[in-house]
């Protein structure tokens, strides 16, 4: 009888401990914030600007984040797609449909930079100097080698649409589509002496290993603005909407604008904030 009574009183502490370990344990899952899924662009994470933001924003918040640097055109697809729950991107036309279709809530205004045209030092286009449109039509008029994004991106839309503003479909061996991101591609142009279109935080972080010169710039056609955008939770409930808000709330903020201000390589500025901008 005895022996019965010390089963059943072990089984009952058993049956407690597994109950707290239980509960320990879904507290602990509580405690744990969802990662924030981040597409982004190339270029805010080859200029290092992310790796200065994004550490602050996760001990400020709690949120760890992950980041996808693609193209702006294949991060727009994948918050169509739900595979993102927010997105920093420069394309403000596309960015406006995006959000028109319903595929995002509202495009908020974070920062802008420049584009600029970089190409070799003894400049065979003879472009050093001029206007971006004579630029351009210089470009294709000596068809020096010049290499385009080619992948949808923000970059790659903003070159597409200088080339159209100036009545120049640019085609043949001298223009070639790579495909590949922006360092990558002003890698290449190094590699081949060729020119192309970069925005300007990329250049700067990378200057010093290019053999590459830069040749135009200043132009209003060649402004970079770039915006952030949730997912739509409508078509996505599952997306992590809390934490998309919080992120972009937090790059609004004036302690992440005064970061972006402040975030320079060899003195110079990479991006300027446009907190409170329409």
């Amino acid at each position: 009888m005895f022996e019965l009574h010390r089963i059943k009183h072990c089984s009952m502490n058993l049956i407690l401990a597994s109950c707290l370990m239980l509960m320990c344990g879904l507290a602990s899952a509580d405690s744990q914030k969802n990662p924030i899924r981040l597409a982004t662009t190339t270029s805010t994470v080859n200029s290092g600007l992310l790796d200065v933001l994004i550490p602050v924003f996760e001990k400020d918040s709690g949120y760890p984040v992950h980041v996808i640097a693609v193209g702006t055109g294949k991060a727009l697809r994948m918050g169509r797609d739900g595979d993102v729950d927010v997105m920093l991107v420069h394309a403000p036309a596309a960015e406006k449909v995006f959000v028109q279709q319903g595929h995002g809530v509202k495009r908020h205004p974070i920062m802008v930079n420049d584009f600029i045209i970089v190409g070799p030092a003894n400049d065979p286009s003879e472009i050093s100097e001029l206007a971006l449109k004579k630029a351009l039509n210089a470009l294709s008029h000596h068809k020096n080698t010049f290499i385009s994004r080619g992948d949808d991106s923000g970059t790659h839309k903003k070159e597409r649409h200088l080339w159209q503003e100036a009545g120049i479909t640019p085609e043949g061996i001298w223009y070639r589509e790579a495909g590949q991101g922006m360092g990558k591609v002003l890698q290449m142009a190094s590699e081949l002496q060729a020119y192309t279109l970069t925005d300007r935080g990329t250049w700067l972080a990378m200057r010093n290993k290019l053999d590459l010169t830069l040749f135009v710039e200043g132009d209003e056609s060649l402004r970079n603005p770039y915006g952030m955008i949730a997912v739509n939770p409508q078509n996505y409930p599952d997306t992590h909407q809390l934490g998309a808000k919080a992120l972009i709330e937090w790059m609004r903020s004036a302690k992440a604008q005064q970061m972006i201000a402040d975030f320079k390589i060899d003195g110079q500025t990479l991006f300027k904030p446009l907190r409170a901008s329409k």
